[in-house]
């Protein structure tokens, strides 16, 4: 049941865990691992991984999780349950460096396809965590045929670069709002009869 910063999260750990495992027989070029916007592309990368988040939408292949109960016994809204869509692409001035990276990157991603709270929460004060420590994220490869992906790159105003879709589950954002304590139907009928006889 993670906050509202999830997605920012769950970005930023993915770059984490590349930088992590960082390939030790590329030496020069250093890369670079960053989060892309889209005026991003017009610059890119010397040479390294950027990840651009090009869809988000509410996963409805599960019901909604119900809220958490807090410590003053409210039960907060039922979660949000999301997917992420991204890009990662390879930048390298070599087509050997940039094929390379996409299967470093790959094979890295598919050694650690769970991403724990710990790495999730990595960037963020101990006090105020965005996953609670039972949460993970699990990553895979997202569905995206040819046409799609060089349309992509046309909405981004930049031409193809070598490039692997991948997704993001399991994020759940909860609510900070509780729902009202629950009472019973005959219990609200009885309370209104009283303020019309009293009326």
């Amino acid at each position: 049941m993670a906050t509202h910063r999830a997605i920012e999260a769950a970005s930023d750990a993915v770059i984490e865990l590349l930088r992590d495992n960082y390939p030790a027989e590329v030496t020069d070029p250093q890369l670079q691992f960053k989060v892309f916007t889209r005026s991003d592309f017009e610059i890119g990368l010397t040479a390294g991984v950027s990840l651009f988040v090009y869809r988000v939408y509410v996963d409805g292949s599960e019901r909604a999780p119900d809220g958490r109960v807090g410590e003053d016994g409210r039960k907060q809204r039922p979660q949000l349950p999301v997917q992420l869509h991204f890009l990662l692409t390879a930048w390298a001035p070599t087509a050997s460096l940039q094929h390379l990276l996409i299967g470093w990157m790959m094979r890295t991603l598919e050694d650690y396809p769970v991403l724990p709270a710990g790495l999730l929460n990595r960037r963020y004060d101990e006090s105020d965590p965005v996953f609670w420590p039972d949460e993970t994220v699990e990553l895979s490869t997202a569905p995206m045929d040819t046409e799609d992906l060089f349309g992509l790159f046309d909405q981004l105003g930049d031409e193809y670069r070598l490039s692997v879709p991948y997704q993001a589950r399991g994020i759940r954002i909860e609510s900070a709002r509780v729902i009202e304590e629950y009472e019973p139907v005959q219990e609200r009928v009885r309370r209104y009869r009283k303020i019309e006889v009293s009326s």
